[in-house]
């Protein structure tokens, strides 16, 4: 192509066509006009015109020159329009308005050289590795205006947030248009509004909670405080979802909650009327869970609260504890049965179990808490009576016929919450010897309300402890339910008896699984002898390997008396009906022809003659008359004896206790001694304190001090499992 060639466009030539494009397109957006007004041939010429100036082969190819008159178009508009125009709107509070129609204009005069220029992007643009001309135009703005007004703009913006913090009802949309600038100034990243606007907004709001938790710290409570904080994190999050980018509201929340709570949280909950110990003493529910989540929201926010929570509990569980010493000062007898002291726990433990589980969500810290609070409630013993001792009485209570007077889900409910209290208790192993004596007393005197609820209970600590744990209290069920067969099959026996005079029943039970009793011999009466002679016969060709052992002091029997005219059913222990039956015949026995006639010892007889003549059913006379059973005492059959009852209990002093203490630490030492063996097997060497420290982890039903785990370990190195190390004294080797 030649420069005569009438084809080819001059620079300057098609420049003014598409210029004069430019100047209406820019007198459109001065006029506000904001959509298009170029007619489609209109618009075609021109883009054309630039396709073929930037067609044309060297040297009238003007594609480099048009890419740089379209920057330079950009520029000038924006130094001689745009900038002029909104200078005169700093200062005045009409700056974001101004600056929001110029960027709108701003893209809409972007678009329309876009249009025109289009075959620059597609070829000239990306054969050159430069930018687009929407970036181009972009930079344009950033580095023209942009870069002059962003102060400015980022400064209003603050004005218009605080003023909305304050009340005031502001243009939420012209922010967010603006919003939109400072995020495009990023060239694809969110870099310019994050140090241009964001890291102000910080700094303001920063300053603006400060000056808001001064005040409200001054006049408020801790409930109005928190609400007041709650609010105004709810509106920072309403705020950023309405105008501001989303990666601001995590930053925007901390400081916030850095302000309003972090800063504070201490003195709120301490607050003196109404911080968090009022709360929790006046059942406020709903300021308690506002409480749990505003300070969720922060590290470790919530470890002052649980803290203050345990501490609370646990002084709860003090007052009733002082209050049951105060009974006791005040006179009140000292019994291992105290349902008042056991209910009161009962009743603080479900109170803040609801507390934890609705207001804290179940937290592990409050969950923890709770449980660290009665574990100390639980473990502090007043009295003679240890708490595992009232608990175990309670459970008897509720389990007991004629005790508690509750409906089958109440049964229900009082057991699940004596256990959970039981699983705070320290001396698991001596609340079951205490339980399994109770257990063995319902079961054999028949005093069970149900065994469905015995065993439901059973299940219940097995549960919590685990199989050992219950393996006895399972075989006492058991042996009840194997010996029924028994029973059945020996009374089938005793109907073919045709002379017999008594009717007679045994229960076998299996020596390991029941507590160890008392065992008196007594001399039977000859009816007596002969129905366990019959018995014995009879198991010995069904059981020839086991062998019998009577514990009469188990045993009861009922007692068919003749008094004047009257006749009565005196329902007694075994040994009271042998007592009763020595004075057939009105005869008059003293205390040492009774010890010689029964062969007791003198501290079972004591009880058992206390009980038939100095009880509420005086069946015997005693002289001389008073309470004391002594040696020299006189007894005989009551001759003016009556009651309104034919048939009645005549109740007699247990002749054992209730737990056996001293059988208690004999476990307790084997179980140690069991632990460190089973340690020092797996470890072989290990130094003192270690070995005291995996000990008391391993010991699940009682928490030994560690100076007895010290004795038990001197009493295995003198018996040769375990030696001290030749080189360090405080090292322990195991022996093989």
């Amino acid at each position: 192509m030649s420069p005569g060639n009438q084809n080819v466009i001059q620079l300057e030539e098609g420049w003014n066509k598409v210029n004069q494009a430019i100047t209406k397109l820019k007198e459109m957006l001065d006029g506000g006009i904001k959509t298009s007004k170029f007619a489609t041939n209109e618009y075609i010429s021109i883009y054309t015109t630039c396709y073929d100036m930037g067609t044309q082969r060297s040297p009238y190819n003007w594609s480099r020159e048009l890419y740089q008159r379209h920057g330079e178009t950009i520029d000038e508009y924006l130094n001689n329009t745009v900038l002029p125009a909104l200078r005169e709107k700093v200062g005045q509070g009409l700056l974001l308005g101004e600056l929001k129609l110029r960027w709108n204009n701003h893209q809409i005069m972007n678009k329309w050289l876009n249009k025109f220029f289009m075959y620059l992007d597609r070829y000239y643009v990306k054969h050159h590795t430069l930018p687009t001309l929407s970036q181009a135009s972009l930079r344009g703005f950033r580095n023209v205006v942009y870069e002059e007004m962003k102060q400015d703009a980022s400064t209003a913006i603050l004005e218009l947030t605080n003023a909305e913090r304050g009340g005031q009802i502001i243009d939420k949309s012209l922010i967010k248009s603006i919003v939109e600038l400072f995020e495009s100034m990023g060239m694809g990243t969110l870099d310019a509004y994050s140090a241009d606007l964001e890291e102000p907004l910080l700094k303001s709001t920063r300053e603006y909670y400060a000056q808001k938790r001064q005040e409200w710290i001054a006049t408020d409570s801790t409930p109005d405080y928190l609400l007041k904080a709650e609010a105004a994190l709810n509106e920072e999050r309403n705020r950023v979802a309405e105008y501001l980018n989303a990666d601001s509201e995590p930053k925007l929340l901390r400081v916030c909650e850095d302000e309003l709570l972090e800063k504070v949280e201490r003195t709120l909950l301490d607050k003196e009327g109404s911080g968090c110990r009022v709360l929790l003493a006046n059942d406020k529910s709903e300021d308690l869970q506002r409480m749990y989540r505003l300070f969720s929201r922060l590290e470790n926010g919530l470890n002052p609260m649980a803290t203050i929570v345990q501490s609370f509990i646990a002084e709860m569980g003090k007052g009733i504890i002082d209050r049951r010493q105060a009974r006791l000062d005040g006179g009140e007898k000292d019994k291992p049965d105290d349902p008042k002291f056991v209910k009161g726990l009962i009743d603080l433990h479900e109170k803040y179990l609801g507390v934890v589980k609705t207001d804290f969500t179940g937290h592990s810290l409050f969950q923890k808490a709770l449980k660290d609070a009665f574990v100390e409630i639980v473990n502090t013993d007043i009295g003679n009576h240890t708490n595992a001792e009232l608990m175990s009485t309670y459970c008897d209570r509720v389990l007991r016929s004629g005790g508690e007077k509750l409906s089958e889900e109440e049964v229900d409910q009082s057991l699940d919450r004596i256990v959970q209290l039981f699983s705070y208790l320290t001396d698991k192993d001596l609340f079951s010897d205490i339980y399994r004596n109770q257990l063995a007393k319902r079961l054999l005197n028949n005093r069970s309300a149900s065994e469905d609820k015995e065993k439901s209970m059973i299940s219940k600590l097995k549960m919590q402890c685990g199989t050992h744990f219950t393996s006895k209290m399972e075989g006492m069920m058991g042996d009840l339910t194997v010996g029924q067969e028994q029973k059945q099959e020996f009374e089938t026996t005793m109907r073919q008896q045709q002379d017999r005079s008594l009717d007679f029943s045994v229960q076998v039970l299996t020596t390991g699984f029941w507590p160890t009793y008392k065992m008196p011999e007594v001399t039977l009466t000859p009816e007596m002898s002969a129905c366990m002679d019959l018995f014995r016969n009879w198991h010995d060709n069904k059981h020839q390997k086991r062998k019998l052992t009577w514990v009469f002091s188990l045993g009861n029997a009922t007692v068919k008396a003749v008094i004047g005219k009257k006749t009565y059913d005196f329902q007694v222990a075994t040994l009271q009906a042998v007592a009763l039956n020595a004075f057939n015949g009105g005869v008059t026995l003293s205390f040492s022809e009774l010890l010689q006639r029964l062969n007791l010892e003198e501290a079972i007889l004591k009880p058992l003659m206390h009980s038939l003549s100095c009880g509420k059913h005086k069946v015997l006379t005693k002289s001389p008359m008073n309470n004391k059973i002594t040696a020299t005492d006189k007894f005989t059959a009551n001759p003016k004896f009556s009651s309104p009852k034919r048939k009645f209990l005549i109740p007699m002093a247990s002749l054992d206790a209730s737990h056996n203490t001293k059988r208690v630490e004999e476990d307790r030492s084997i179980a140690i001694e069991a632990a460190i063996v089973r340690i020092m097997k797996a470890r072989k060497t290990l130094p003192h304190q270690q070995l005291i420290a995996e000990v008391l982890s391993q010991l699940a039903f009682f928490k030994p001090q560690p100076r007895v785990i010290k004795k038990r370990i001197e009493a295995l190195i003198e018996r040769e499992y375990l030696e001290r190390s030749a080189d360090n004294t405080n090292v322990y080797n195991y022996l093989a």
